[in-house]
């Protein structure tokens, strides 16, 4: 196993279960992810058969790029409790998960991600409650939010004055990212701001956003994704460069773990 000086500042190209398997337990302070929602696996919207549906222009009609996003729902969860089971051992005992997930309707019942998250020490959820949207069911309400579940370690506090944000916070969806579900660069540095870490993860690192919001308030940061595309995304993003859509896949670039 490696240190985990091996992994600071980088983006690592690579399977995060692999990759977090092969860090040390309890060497980073704060976990900040956004998974696949696994939507090409989902009834009535029309992508997991292709036909697009009120997604026909949307580039998860597509999936994400390495990754299918149409896992058997058993498999799925399966997935993510195994992931977050290893954010959990990676943090410190002051440490936080904040991971992001959607609430979604599938065959008519509302699928509330309990079945992912039930038996880890949920402290909270925050709302992110996104701006528009357009709604295509009359069977319910437009949908504007979604979920943050604020999964700590028992010592984990707050940093000096955060606890004044209430939970529910309203942030733009990013619209200037090539990726299809990038986060919001100012959602993620009020998580960061929020508490005192000092190494922040992100196993599903896609555009590198929690990486830039990581620079800009000096922390240091661990990125991980499965795609070359989305890591070459996030380095582009990072040093400043122009994204070129003729994308080099190669790994030379990006240490593997």
């Amino acid at each position: 196993m490696k240190s985990i000086e091996y992994f600071l500042n980088k983006l690592i190209c690579g399977d995060s279960l692999q990759v977090m398997r092969s860090m040390p337990s309890e060497s980073i302070d704060l976990a900040i992810t956004s998974p696949p929602y696994n939507l090409k696996n989902s009834t009535g919207n029309g992508m997991k058969d292709g036909r697009g549906g009120k997604w026909s222009n949307a580039a998860l009609l597509n999936g994400y790029t390495n990754h299918h996003d149409c896992m058997p729902h058993n498999k799925y969860v399966s997935w993510q409790r195994d992931c977050l089971t290893e954010m959990l051992r990676l943090i410190k005992d002051d440490g936080a998960i904040f991971y992001n997930h959607k609430w979604r309707v599938q065959a008519g019942l509302l699928q509330d991600r309990q079945d992912i998250v039930q038996g880890f020490p949920v402290r909270q959820i925050i709302i992110w409650r996104r701006k528009g949207g357009i709604n295509f069911n009359k069977g319910y309400f437009l949908p504007t939010y979604e979920v943050i579940y604020m999964i700590t370690k028992p010592k984990f506090t707050l940093s000096k004055g955060a606890n004044s944000h209430g939970d529910i916070w309203e942030f733009q969806q990013e619209r200037d990212n090539a990726h299809p579900a990038p986060f919001p660069v100012a959602l993620i540095e009020r998580i960061i701001s929020s508490t005192n870490a000092k190494i922040v993860l992100d196993p599903f690192m896609g555009s590198g956003t929690t990486a830039i919001a990581a620079r800009n308030l000096e922390r240091q940061f661990i990125g991980i994704d499965i795609s070359p595309e989305y890591c070459e995304m996030a380095q582009d993003r990072i040093t400043g460069k122009p994204y070129n859509q003729k994308l080099n896949t190669s790994l030379g670039k990006y240490e593997e773990a």
